[in-house]
């Protein structure tokens, strides 16, 4: 006789087509020309550090799944992201172990400890990048063009340089590997935006509040110039269009991804205009992170029915 039992779930109950992998996927797919363009900037070493940076994610996933007894996870690409955001937030002069050391924090510190993919309170690849960042300080702000050791433009900006804002938007500067062309990281964007893995609401408020401060702040008020070289130099794309719109760690209501969105811009001006480093993107982005469940229990609309003045 037939079992006609219901089986009983937890919600959601709505299914789709739409898996993390496929997700995943097309994010990873959107960062290749960026990835390309950085190899091409860069030299082959950029590529063999996106690679380490990758296959570290993976295999401490893996790892970390083995051993302590838990499904294996690898399967839905989120670590290799983390892994190509990772490499792409390195400059090409870093050794080939603070790639290591940097997926293996990624990964077991900021992901896999508090629980694996959706539990993780701040991105995974920013995280880690900000770990280095205040562990290896002088590797990780030596960066190099065509073999000889320079300042970025945003450095030469703060210090009142001139710089070539062309050369800024195609990428032909130093940085790290993926965030130097404005182009590359625009084409990508579109991927997104055309897939509808993301929208505009984030990228457009921080760009947007960042431009504004800029302006008020900057001290050459509304000069084209500079508010092209501080748009094009450093993270600010990479961040606004792959890394705040993360799924895990960004707000999830409309109005909370808009204030998301200005709170990003109001911090990397303040980091970038009145603090001692020329970028601010990372810092950014994780205190932002930490502050998302504040921004949605502040813009969490009220059920229907719910809320209302009492007469």
């Amino acid at each position: 006789m037939e079992d006609l039992r219901l089986n009983v779930s937890s919600n959601p109950h709505v299914r789709s087509e739409v898996t993390t992998a496929k997700i995943m996927g097309t994010v990873a797919l959107a960062l290749l020309p960026s990835c390309v363009f950085g190899v091409y900037n860069f030299g082959f070493y950029a590529l063999f550090l996106l690679v380490l940076t990758v296959v570290t994610c993976v295999a401490t996933e893996a790892a970390y799944e083995k051993i302590m007894k838990k499904d294996l996870t690898i399967r839905d690409c989120s670590a290799v992201v983390t892994g190509l955001l990772l490499g792409m937030n390195l400059p090409v002069s870093a050794p080939w172990w603070i790639a290591v050391v940097g997926g293996v924090f990624a990964i077991l510190v900021v992901k896999m400890v508090f629980g694996g993919l959706g539990q993780n309170f701040m991105n995974p690849a920013l995280g880690a990048r900000c770990f280095l960042l205040i562990s290896f300080t002088s590797r990780m702000t030596a960066f190099t063009y065509d073999g000889v050791a320079t300042a970025t433009p945003l450095a030469q900006l703060k210090a009142g340089e001139a710089v070539d804002t062309f050369n800024m938007v195609i990428g032909k500067i130093p940085g790290t590997i993926g965030e130097t062309s404005v182009i590359a990281i625009v084409l990508g964007a579109i991927v997104l935006l055309l897939t509808g893995i993301i929208d505009l609401k984030i990228p457009a408020s921080y760009i947007i509040s960042f431009s504004i401060f800029v302006i008020l702040f900057g001290g050459h008020g509304l000069n084209p110039y500079y508010l092209t070289a501080q748009l094009s130099g450093g993270g600010l794309m990479l961040g606004a269009f792959f890394m705040a719109t993360d799924y895990v760690t960004c707000p999830i209501t409309r109005t909370g991804r808009i204030v998301y969105g200005i709170l990003l811009g109001i911090l990397t001006g303040i980091f970038r205009i009145f603090g001692a480093s020329a970028e601010g993107v990372s810092y950014a982005i994780i205190i932002g992170n930490i502050l998302v469940p504040l921004i949605e229990r502040y813009t969490m609309p009220k059920p229907f029915g719910k809320g209302g003045e009492k007469s």
